[in-house]
């Protein structure tokens, strides 16, 4: 997710840890699963959902009017990629018209520089590229695309000159990490203004082909010496965000900036999340844009309202300093790793389970990593070509 704020204009807090929420402050529209590259790390669900299920182009301008009229700020096209849906013209400039920021988290293919230059002149304010590796080879290796990495680059090329404000998104684990220095420098000649070095999350896709990607505790170190350097050296030059695996963190990821708080997820089919994950808890229900609108969804879904706030905590959260700040972290990986949404985030060292969580993933980066089982709508592949 780009362009996050720290205004908290938006939710109105309680002592008692309930909250009656306003308005979100952004929407991520996942417009389609639909996409030329088979990313092994993909947050996508493993499940993905096919062209015939997606919402139209009239229900997705329906949504993005109701995002206006409550008082979103930011809507942020992504995906699968969102390029392949040819209506998104009409949704960038619904976006425009509705009052929304608009951002555009791209792969790069097939959008070309005629489309990116129109959907500028329409109000697109922002684009985000991805990026794998700055060796070509390898990058195609884990994008599963041939050819992936120099439209990448054409793209972000294009981008700049239309004069769209630009972030790189470097995804990085054990095989493209030794290289984090060099997609530094890489963003800073494409003309970045903001980079995001992000560590794999190992949800959907990725949590499938974690052992293919943890790093080592050595290799992480590394890595976060590098991006604390590039910060202090390139200040006022370059904005770099950095996130590490949870798995080697002592607290817990603010997820979301909070479940039901500060943001919700609108998958192809037009099911309301609170984030893009949250599918994968099973006891949870979530309702349709087709069925109620934006704001009944926020106000009154069972899925957002069941993690929203600290009244749902357990202890240790129960009683800690910081649950107004992490909120418990993610609920979805505490299903993922413990098999109830409810447990403490394993990222947390308070929880029973951290040590155990660390010591898994740094035994598993020791080995030799397996073949990526790579991203594939109704199919797994380990072969990219």
């Amino acid at each position: 997710m780009n362009n996050r704020s720290d205004d908290t204009n938006n939710t109105d807090h309680s002592t008692n840890g309930s909250h009656t929420e306003k308005a979100p402050l952004a929407l991520l529209a996942e417009l389609t699963h639909r996409c030329p590259f088979q990313c092994p790390y993909c947050s996508n669900p493993l499940e993905l959902e096919t062209a015939k299920n997606e919402l139209t182009t009239e229900e997705w301008m329906k949504v993005i009017k109701e995002a206006g009229k409550m008082g979103i700020h930011q809507i942020h096209f992504s995906g699968g990629e969102p390029s392949v849906r040819t209506d998104l013209e009409d949704l960038v400039k619904c976006s425009s018209d509705s009052g929304l920021y608009s951002n555009l988290i791209t792969a790069g293919y097939p959008i070309n520089e005629e489309r990116l230059k129109k959907l500028a002149e329409l109000g697109l304010e922002h684009v985000q590229v991805s990026f794998d590796d700055v060796e070509e080879k390898n990058a195609d290796y884990i994008g599963g695309l041939k050819g992936g990495h120099q439209k990448k680059l054409q793209v972000a090329k294009w981008v700049r000159a239309v004069d769209l404000p630009l972030t790189i998104n470097a995804v990085m684990h054990r095989q493209n990490i030794e290289h984090l220095e060099e997609m530094i420098e890489m963003a800073q000649k494409l003309g970045a203004r903001r980079l995001e070095v992000a560590q794999v999350q190992y949800y959907g896709w990725a949590l499938k082909n974690r052992a293919a990607f943890i790093p080592t505790p050595a290799q992480l170190d590394k890595a976060t010496e590098i991006v604390e350097s590039a910060r202090k050296r390139l200040k006022g030059i370059l904005v770099i965000d950095y996130v590490i695996p949870d798995y080697y963190a002592k607290r817990p990821k603010v997820c979301m900036g909070g479940w039901g708080l500060r943001f919700l997820n609108i998958n192809p089919k037009g099911l309301v999340l609170p984030c893009h994950a949250a599918e994968s808890i099973p006891s949870l229900t979530f309702d349709s844009v087709k069925e109620h609108s934006l704001e009944w969804i926020w106000k009154n879904s069972e899925a957002f309202k069941a993690f929203r706030g600290t009244d749902w905590m357990p202890e240790p959260c129960r009683s800690c300093d910081q649950k107004e700040i992490d909120w418990g972290g993610c609920r979805c990986q505490a299903f993922a790793l413990t098999g109830d949404a409810k447990n403490t985030d394993p990222a947390c060292e308070l929880s029973p389970l951290h040590e155990k969580i660390f010591g898994m993933a740094a035994e598993e980066a020791k080995k030799e990593p397996p073949e990526f089982i790579y991203r594939k709508i109704g199919k797994e592949f380990n072969s990219p070509f």
